[in-house]
């Protein structure tokens, strides 16, 4: 998913940048160009994928609206209801729209949660910031269980599969009320881990 993160403050761009470094690749983040004097970013950083705009948030956001699958707002949700509504069509074209407060305590998936995949996100950027994603659609706000994961180097994408199906029916749950799977820090980027969780849709 090609993702940016836009943020106005000075506590919302350091935010911002720490949700920037759990994805690969680098989501393209945008700052308010008068923030940027704050130490928490380096000169590399800002040879990296930020953009700093001194154009009105409006402005900027009618620019990128349709040149990502996934934006992400740290910002107040009242800022972003008023910036996206003129640019609204449905849920099938609209972007993800994911908002955070400024220190990242409530991740809300805002628009396209289902169809956009703004839920999936809310739940992947809640798990880097350990913290709540807010999900308000009926089937996804009942996804309750997190499914924990140790495996061998090497190991296939479908033993986890059929690990994690058969787990499942010993307690009587389905995949579907999954909503995240968890490892330690050094099994990540494990092939066969990364190919169930892109198979299933679950961070």
């Amino acid at each position: 998913m090609k993702i940016a993160i836009i943020a106005l403050t000075e506590q919302g761009s350091k935010t911002a940048k720490r949700i920037g470094s759990g994805f690969i690749p680098t989501p393209s983040l945008y700052v308010l160009n008068k923030i940027t004097q704050d130490t928490c970013f380096t000169e590399s950083d800002k040879s990296a994928r930020i953009t700093l705009f001194s154009e009105p948030l409006q402005q900027l956001v009618h620019q990128i609206f349709k040149q990502y699958e996934g934006l992400v707002f740290v910002m107040a949700m009242g800022i972003v209801v008023r910036m996206i509504a003129p640019l609204i069509r449905d849920k099938h074209s609209d972007p993800a729209v994911i908002v955070i407060d400024d220190v990242g305590r409530f991740v809300i998936s805002m628009l396209s949660g289902h169809e956009g995949g703004a839920n999936q996100l809310a739940h992947q950027i809640a798990s880097i910031l350990h913290t709540d994603a807010v999900i308000t659609t009926g089937t996804d706000a009942q996804k309750d269980v997190i499914v924990g994961i140790g495996c061998k180097k090497g190991i296939s994408g479908e033993i986890v599969k059929k690990s994690i199906i058969d787990a499942l029916q010993k307690v009587n749950r389905k995949i579907g009320q999954v909503r995240l799977l968890s490892t330690i820090d050094i099994k990540s980027e494990e092939p066969g881990l990364l190919q169930v969780s892109q198979e299933l849709g679950i961070p």
